[in-house]
């Protein structure tokens, strides 16, 4: 079975309107989700991220790696956390990332995850 990354996003700290605890009432929501994963024989991995400003942006041009506080991109919506599951399709992956609290106020993106015994079929290229 294929793995899936869901990328959780969220609307930067400051801009959701929602009050805090309304935030901190949806973790039993988030509990209850990964147990229920983590029981189905689903879940790789989770877990939460720290803030934007934490962040550091690493790029090399010339030969020379550039450092950049903060996220690559600035955008209304940052990265908060991330779950690997292991579904049996893109469909089942789907739905799952449509039961993640984020979902209603921020976005959730579901990427396919490159089988690492792939990147050597694919060529030099990959390693």
């Amino acid at each position: 079975m294929p793995d899936y990354m869901l990328l959780l996003y969220t609307p930067e700290t400051g801009e959701d309107e929602r009050p805090e605890h309304d935030r901190w009432a949806e973790l039993p929501l988030w509990a209850e989700l990964t147990e229920s994963l983590r029981r189905a024989g689903l879940l790789v991995a989770h877990g939460p991220l720290h803030p934007v400003a934490a962040a550091t942006t690493v790029r090399v041009r010339d030969g020379e790696a550039e450092l950049t506080d903060g996220p690559f991109a600035t955008t209304k919506e940052v990265l908060a956390g991330y779950y690997v599951l292991r579904c049996a399709d893109l469909d089942e992956a789907l739905r799952h990332a449509a039961r993640m609290p984020t979902a209603r106020h921020g976005s959730v993106e579901v990427r396919p995850i490159v089988d690492p015994a792939r990147l050597t079929a694919l060529g030099e290229g990959w390693a």
